[in-house]
């Protein structure tokens, strides 16, 4: 379980969560003898982060000898007694299998793609504690929960659609890390963005990204002589163009986070309701419209090539039409 993220604040006790306390009886080991009262609970209790069990200290939920301590630098002598309240939190409670429909498009004992809906947060994290992809992935197949995110090798933001490879094994994990990080997973998405479609049908986004020196929430194209970032390649092909919209085709040649909406922005082709990169709803969509459509790799036990696809939602195709963009999915 990852405790890592800090927590906001402690859950407010009532009779219906009096069962789910835990008072964790502690004895001090001669190993943490001297050390300071938070030292020594991360060191006993490591599967809450320090953040939480600094909390618990702060709102009287842990007990030196019998008696209430609050002050993180106590020192603690071998022998000495700890009592410690904890109560359930979101964080603590987030990696739970909850059973879903998911679109799995392909399954064998290694390795599964699943088409992922827009509005699926992929990994539990602040303000989505519950209901995300992993947390399907848990219920899905019990091998999951032995594998570091439950199988999740790489993501897509919330509100792209589309398709994901995710490990059955840790084994299978390590080894399509490895294709992505050798470029070796091929993957292609559809995107509607604002704006007519000037100049050749095939244009390259070689521009690196960082994240926004004037807005540390979203990345943009930056310059690596003045700012941090990495490098970032994308193939755009306009498959349809209005005087108002266009629908393009783009083939990552690598993965920096947000960089298709990145370098469409970059184009001056920010996509339809992306709001946070220029895009405004159009053709009655309300979220950013971007699908991974085709992904393709070799699988890493059998040695099969891979090429699976699916088709964008009905949303996505219904604002093409609505924009008067033609779609024709690309091979």
């Amino acid at each position: 379980m990852n405790q890592d993220a800090e927590m906001a604040e402690l859950p407010e006790t009532g009779e219906d969560d009096a069962q789910a306390v835990e008072v964790r009886q502690l004895a001090l080991p001669a190993a943490l003898h001297g050390n300071r009262l938070d030292k020594a609970l991360a060191e006993l209790v490591p599967e809450f982060s320090r953040s939480y069990l600094q909390q618990l200290l702060a709102h009287g939920a842990v007990q030196l000898n019998g008696r209430e301590a609050q002050k993180p630098a106590t020192k603690v002598r071998l022998g000495d007694h700890l009592a410690v309240t904890m109560r359930p939190t979101a964080q603590s409670q987030a990696f739970k299998p909850e059973a879903m429909v998911l679109d799995v498009v392909f399954e064998d004992a290694h390795l599964l793609v699943v088409n992922k809906p827009a509005g699926l947060v992929v990994h539990p994290a602040p303000g989505n504690w519950s209901g995300t992809l992993l947390n399907g992935l848990l219920a899905h197949h019990a091998g999951a929960v032995q594998v570091p995110r439950a199988g999740i090798v790489h993501r897509l933001d919330k509100d792209t659609s589309g398709l994901m490879v995710v490990a059955k094994t840790r084994a299978v994990m390590d080894a399509l890390v490895a294709l992505i990080a050798r470029r070796d997973v091929g993957r292609r998405y559809l995107a509607l963005a604002h704006g007519a479609w000037q100049g050749e049908s095939m244009q390259t986004v070689a521009a690196a990204i960082g994240r926004d020196p004037r807005n540390r929430l979203r990345m943009a194209v930056v310059d690596l002589q003045h700012s941090p970032g990495k490098e970032a390649r994308t193939d755009i092909t306009c498959l349809s163009s209005t005087d108002a919209h266009c629908l393009v085709h783009c083939k990552l040649h690598t993965g920096r986070t947000h960089q298709i909406r990145v370098h469409m922005q970059h184009l001056h082709h920010p996509l339809v309701a992306d709001a946070v990169y220029g895009g405004a709803a159009a053709g009655d969509l309300q979220r950013q419209a971007l699908h991974a459509f085709r992904l393709q790799f070799i699988h890493p036990v059998t040695g099969e090539d891979l090429h699976l696809r699916a088709e964008p939602p009905r949303d996505f195709l219904t604002a093409a039409e609505k924009l008067g963009l033609q779609y024709n999915c690309p091979p």
